[in-house]
């Protein structure tokens, strides 16, 4: 036997082996991305979740997706760290996302924020370049769109759930 122990077919759910080579075929492979230049971007706060650095540092870490101009689609990373120098930063820039308590960072975050992130290039001790998210601002709380009205509370003309 192999040392792989799972086959393509084993991963499929129903799609053909043949309609997945066709389509590994036809695509062309991603470019590599460099960090986006400096600078302000409008962003959807797409992600947020607990990680730990290499170090083994608690954290938390947001992830923000350019919404327009020539970096559209593109994802910026920002980590918030959990340890006592960092909590005050931390529980402010939480806050700007209405998480307020620690159990909430074991939710997904909240749908529909956009910010106003600024954008820095830093240069690591490896030589790497990366992008260092220096702050940002809610601008704007759109309304969920995956929202189902049948569950909205007619009598209040909000939905029933609440908000995370």
């Amino acid at each position: 036997m192999s040392r792989y122990s799972r086959r393509l077919v084993d991963i499929l759910n129903g799609e053909s082996r043949e309609d997945l080579s066709r389509r590994f075929n036809e695509t062309e492979a991603a470019p590599e991305y460099a960090p986006v230049p400096k600078g302000v971007y409008s962003t959807d706060l797409s992600s947020g979740e607990l990680t730990n650095s290499g170090s083994g540092t608690p954290g938390y870490n947001l992830g923000f997706t350019i919404r327009e101009g020539e970096f559209t689609g593109r994802r910026v990373w920002h980590t918030l760290w959990l340890t006592p120098a960092a909590m005050p930063m931390t529980k402010r820039d939480l806050a700007k996302l209405g998480i307020t308590r620690l159990d909430q960072l074991e939710r997904p975050v909240p749908p529909g924020i956009v910010c106003q992130l600024t954008v820095s290039l830093r240069t690591d001790d490896d030589g790497e370049t990366r992008n260092r998210v220096t702050r940002y601002e809610v601008v704007e709380i759109r309304p969920d769109s995956t929202a189902d009205a049948d569950f909205a509370d007619p009598e209040a003309g909000t939905e029933s759930g609440g908000a995370a």
